[in-house]
């Protein structure tokens, strides 16, 4: 993936630790960020106020986002009701890529208590420089999935 897309970055506290690491990490790569929140620790925050910041950030500005909480699942449930969102909560390098390959994956989830930095560093990695398949069948099913945001029932 090209350098050129902004990312955001969002935490509640129990991700907020491996989201300041995560700060350094990405401008050694190179990469432009934003961080939405929260700028110091916070004890009893909800992961959902952060999620749906990222999350709207990356849909509207066609950039990525990466979310961290205790095991990421809280922060994928609600960045995914966000419209243009499609949230992965990667828990191995192997996720990571397949997730951008087969489902052009513009939020990455990450649970700060399931994860080492050494191994978010490699998700990260891996994520970010994974590009969408250029095999029509995964652009027809993400095709599928955009187009079912702005249905009120499901037709199958």
């Amino acid at each position: 993936m090209e350098n050129n897309k902004k990312i955001y970055l969002g935490s509640d506290h129990a991700g907020f630790n491996l989201k300041e690491k995560i700060k350094d990490f990405l401008g050694s790569l190179g990469y432009e960020y934003e961080d939405l929140g929260p700028k110091s620790y916070e004890a009893g925050d909800d992961y959902s106020d952060y999620a749906f910041l990222v999350a709207d950030s990356a849909a509207k500005s066609g950039g990525l986002g990466i979310l961290i909480c205790n095991s990421g699942v809280g922060m994928c449930i609600a960045a995914n009701k966000i419209k243009g969102i499609r949230a992965v909560n990667a828990y191995n390098v192997q996720i990571a890529i397949k997730s951008r390959e087969h489902n052009n994956t513009n939020i990455l989830c990450l649970g700060q208590d399931y994860i080492n930095w050494q191994l978010a560093q490699e998700i990260i990695k891996a994520w970010l420089e994974t590009d969408f398949s250029s095999e029509e069948k995964h652009h027809r099913r993400v095709q599928k999935i955009i187009d079912q945001e702005d249905k009120e029932e499901i037709n199958v």
